[in-house]
């Protein structure tokens, strides 16, 4: 009996234990740097440009291991009747004939227009155009981050106004039926309060809907599972304003130094020029070290197998020249289009610049405008707020109409909807600016 209520109590103990902690436990609160941070090993994007590195390593060191000599060996077992060669003597016999041949074969290029220069350099500069196309896209990941967690923050908090706007309305409700039992006011007052309250319930319920919309996008971005749960982290709610201390034509001047789009297009057009020398090298001749080894054995002579190998055993070695007289303008045609895609390189490039230049005098204005927005809709929502409490003070004592609340709860929320916005705009902005300079990211 004693044995049995030790294991019950154990048992017990075991259970609450495990129900405390899961009681205890806290889903994981993801800041900025957090989602970053994991996005950029998750993400399959990034990985993708990173198996693109790795192709350009791959194809880096192929390309220098053109210099190598080749090897190659060769056996063949032929037979033959009649009149006919003897493939490892040269007599002329008319006979049967079984023989063997064994051979090793090698070349070596020992010029090729530098082709295999030019090729081995060019790799190396796709390559490098690679890990800064990987850059590319890890920028692009952290700049949907960005915008994505924002708009998420945005989202919960429009959730809390428009919750503090259905319990706000719903007060006002129970207010408006007891004037409405007590005979002072009409009950089109009643319905109006009433069709206000349901209109802000509608408003809570799009506002999670929206939310959860972001959450999705992040998690997506960070490759997450659906059944995971995902709660992000708030930011200062005192951060400071937008301090524009450089002018835009210095902050385009640090993105074309720091962005790596700059040093893919650059890149672009070295790898086209070397594209260029190669294909101008096939004008010039090639010219080849050759080497073999090689013995047989023919059924014809009376030698044994093993001694038809050591007599029959040869070696050759020489050079091999081909000199290009035509090839049906191939080349030609090579070097054309080479010299077109090195001005598309240098167009792209021109593009690239103009694009970095949008960007930042697009960011430059809008922080300007988010920070004087900021400014102007933080003291439009003090009054708009001040304005519908003296609203509800009126309403509780019957001097205001049910219309005029409801007019005044609307201008209040809407200035608090403006002033989150610009607030949540003028953090993006901010941020953008910050990071085409090569700075960190900071909420």
């Amino acid at each position: 009996m004693k044995l049995y209520l030790i294991i019950a109590s154990l048992l017990l103990a075991s259970f609450s234990y495990a129900q405390e902690a899961s009681t205890n436990s806290k889903p994981k609160i993801w800041s900025l740097d957090d989602c970053i941070e994991y996005a950029l090993e998750n993400n399959v994007t990034v990985k993708d440009a990173s198996l693109n590195t790795s192709i350009s390593e791959v194809d880096y060191s192929k390309a220098k291991s053109s210099r190598l000599p080749n090897l190659f060996g060769s056996v063949s077992q032929n037979f033959s009747s009649g009149n006919t060669i003897d493939p490892i003597t040269s007599d002329y016999v008319t006979d049967q004939i079984n023989s063997t041949n064994v051979g090793i074969n090698s070349s070596m290029t020992l010029f090729q227009g530098n082709q295999i220069n030019n090729q081995i350099k060019q790799n190396k500069l796709l390559l490098e155009q690679s890990v800064f196309q990987e850059e590319v896209e890890k920028n692009n990941i952290v700049l949907n981050l960005l915008e994505t967690y924002l708009q998420t923050l945005y989202s919960k908090e429009s959730i809390s106004i428009a919750e503090n706007n259905l319990i706000a309305s719903e007060k006002e409700v129970l207010r408006a039926k007891s004037r409405l039992d007590a005979g002072s006011i009409a009950l089109n007052d009643y319905t109006e309060a009433q069709s206000q309250a349901a209109t802000n319930k509608y408003n809570v319920i799009s506002a999670k809907s929206n939310y959860q919309q972001y959450i999705i996008a992040l998690k997506q971005l960070l490759e997450l599972p659906p059944t995971e749960d995902l709660e992000i982290e708030t930011i200062n709610e005192n951060m400071d304003l937008v301090n524009l201390e450089l002018d835009k034509t210095t902050i385009y001047n640090n993105a074309l130094n720091y962005l790596p789009e700059m040093s893919v297009s650059k890149l672009s057009i070295e790898s086209n020029e070397k594209e260029l020398d190669i294909a101008k090298g096939a004008y010039l001749p090639t010219l080849s070290l050759v080497g073999s080894l090689g013995s047989g054995y023919t059924s014809i002579s009376d030698s044994s197998f093993s001694d038809q190998f050591n007599f029959n055993f040869n070696q050759k070695i020489g050079l091999s020249l081909s000199i290009p007289i035509f090839n049906r303008n191939q080349t030609k045609a090579a070097v054309k289009t080479a010299s077109i895609n090195i001005e598309k390189a240098q167009i792209q490039k021109q593009s690239t610049e103009k694009e970095i230049y949008k960007k930042v005098e697009t960011a430059y204005q809008n922080a300007l405008s988010s920070q004087e927005q900021v400014i102007a809709s933080k003291a439009s929502k003090e009054a708009a707020a001040q304005s519908y409490k003296l609203a509800q003070k009126k309403y509780e004592l019957g001097d205001l109409s049910t219309t005029d609340l409801v007019i005044s709860q609307n201008t209040y929320t809407n200035a608090q909807q403006n002033y989150l916005q610009a607030k949540y705009l003028n953090i993006l902005y901010h941020q953008l600016l910050q990071f085409y300079q090569g700075n960190d990211i900071k909420l």
